[in-house]
């Protein structure tokens, strides 16, 4: 995008603010993970354990920091992720003993649209240490409740939600969808 995706503006919000306000409206408990200079004044930040290791390392300090069983990670830049979606996600990590409940569709995973339990701190933790940064492999190492295509289908949740937006071509499609 050429800056910080927080700070965009979306149909009068920032992208940052859209996601502050649909998890505070699921949890009490609501941290912003990223480089505390930047965000301090907007809420509680947690730096990384690990700067530089990319979005696994954000999971983990996150983790590391919390006090809650399940906790919910959102990206910032999804933002026509629906709430009903988050509280079921949230429901059906609560009723598992999975240590992650995400979603998939078609072959892509959503580690950032997840619910992680504080033990996948450990899970990150060691492979952070050993430079492996990719999220999605370490699903095969913890209890995983999937959240497939299918399953979002027939509860009238569609893959289009968990869009991100990484280009300038995906801002400009938002921006007309906000504007509808």
């Amino acid at each position: 995008m050429g800056k910080d995706k927080a700070f965009l503006d979306l149909g009068g919000r920032t992208l940052l603010s859209r996601a502050l306000e649909l998890a505070e409206s699921l949890t009490e408990t609501v941290a912003i993970v990223g480089n505390g200079s930047n965000f301090f004044p907007l809420g509680r930040v947690i730096d990384d354990i690990y700067p530089g290791q990319g979005p696994l390392a954000g999971i983990h300090a996150a983790l590391t920091a919390s006090d809650s069983a399940l906790n919910l990670m959102l990206a910032l830049d999804i933002p026509f992720i629906e709430t009903d979606f988050l509280r079921y996600l949230l429901s059906e990590a609560s009723r598992s003993s999975a240590v992650v409940t995400v979603p998939k569709t078609k072959d892509h995973w959503h580690p950032l649209c997840a619910v992680y339990r504080r033990e996948f701190a450990i899970t990150a933790d060691e492979a952070l240490r050993r430079g492996k940064n990719k999220i999605d492999p370490l699903f095969a190492k913890v209890e995983t409740r999937v959240i497939n295509q299918d399953e979002m289908r027939r509860l009238n949740f569609f893959d289009s939600m968990l869009r991100n937006l990484n280009t300038p071509e995906d801002w400009k499609i938002a921006e007309q969808e906000i504007a509808r």
